[in-house]
Parts: C-alpha cells; structure tokens; sequence
C-alpha cells in the first residue's frame, strides 16, 4: 500500500444534538452530518433540530444537510429552513440540475453521494463531478424497494474508491462501515480527502468521546506511519 501524504479531513455523521456536535467539533470534527427524513437508515433527526444545531456550530466546521430528495425545488426549500452551509445529495436528481441548485443557493456548497457497486460507479463519478464541490462513496443500495441511502455500516470495494479518487477532480470523502480498526487500512488505500464516519464512533447509538478519540488517533497514525512496501 502507498503512504497517504495529507491528514483527510473528518466528517462526524448522524449528529443528532448541540451536545453531541461540540463533542464531535472537540475531537477535531472538520464537518458534521445532519440527516433529514430517509427511507431508511438511522440518525434522522427533525428538520427544526437541524437549524437549532446547525446554529451552533462555529465556522469553518461545515454542516451537511443529508437529503433524500430529488427535486431541486424541495432541496431548495428544505436546506433555507435547515440552514446548513452544505448539502448532501444521497440519491440522483431527478427533477433539476446541480447548475440549478448552485444559482438557487449561491455560497452552499455541493456534494454528491455516489452509492459503490460496480466499475458503473466511476463513471458516475466523471459525470458528476464537474458540477459538485465534492462526492462522497458511501455503501447504499439505490435499487432496493426501500432504498438505503447511507448509514448501511457496510464496508464497500476500497479498489473501486481509489480508482474514482484518481478518475476525478473533486474531493472525495470515504464513507462506509469506517471504524477505528479499519480506518488506517482505509486511508492508506483510498488516499480519499475526506472520511465520512458514523456508527463506528458510538455505543447503542451514542457519539462515544473514547471511539471519537481512537479513531482520530488512526487516522494520524495513517498519515504519520512510515510507508508500506509494495513488493
């Protein structure tokens, strides 16, 4: 494995309280994840508990409004009651464009989940890139009669995850069944700019400030290990 040569940034996900985002933030949290109504999948808090913590958070901390929208004008309407800086797009768009979205909320950053399942996931990716200001490579299942949208705990195929980190411009974060045990392999195979974690830093459901600090730790530890040999 290659050694990654940049710290990726940190998304804590499914924070569902004030108490719990200043937990995150004090850990080194770069952002937050604030899910709004899926179809299924766990962290989902009232759209009124988001602008109550988004209100909270300090900058430069983003917060990502997890949406399972997919007409334009609804995520329009639901990110100006939520007033996140960042949205977090979980499933396609089926009405209206990111170029839509961006001329709608100018200074709301954009970010596109692409759902890893096959070599079609990159060039998903490619096409989408050029209009996102990130895309996050998360375990879902869009086909299932009730879609999984995140939140799955699954881990998905890392060589497809490096092969889009390589294919496209935009930033991308890992999301995935990510914990303190695998986080270091994760890093040092994907190379992603940013991971995206939520059920491997709690307990019954809890953000736990031991598996917060652990994970951080790994993650250091991946970038500040000696490189591994590839032969």
């Amino acid at each position: 494995m290659l050694k990654p040569t940049n710290k990726p940034r940190v998304k804590i996900c499914c924070i569902a309280s004030v108490a719990e985002a200043q937990l995150a933030i004090q850990y080194g949290a770069s952002a937050l994840g604030l899910v709004s109504a899926m179809p299924s999948g766990p962290g989902v808090i009232a759209e009124a508990q988001i602008a109550r913590i988004t209100a909270s958070v300090p900058p430069p901390v983003a917060t990502f409004l997890l949406t399972s929208k997919t007409d334009v004008r609804d995520i329009v309407a639901q990110q100006r009651r939520c007033r996140t800086n960042t949205l977090q797009i979980v499933d396609r768009l089926t009405a209206g464009t990111h170029a839509d979205l961006r001329e709608a909320l100018p200074g709301i950053a954009i970010v596109q989940v692409i759902h890893v399942s096959g070599d079609a996931s990159i060039d998903e990716a490619q096409a989408v890139a050029p209009h996102v200001d990130a895309i996050l490579l998360d375990s879902g299942n869009q086909a299932l009669p009730v879609k999984e949208l995140g939140g799955t705990g699954r881990v998905h195929n890392w060589i497809i995850s490096r092969r889009i980190c390589e294919a496209v411009d935009a930033p991308v974060f890992l999301a995935g069944g990510l914990k303190p045990d695998n986080v270091a392999d994760a890093v040092a195979q994907v190379q992603p700019f940013g991971l995206d974690v939520c059920s491997g830093v709690r307990t019954n459901g809890q953000l736990d400030a031991a598996k917060l600090a652990q994970f951080m730790e790994r993650v250091v530890a991946a970038v500040s290990a000696p490189p591994k040999s590839l032969s």
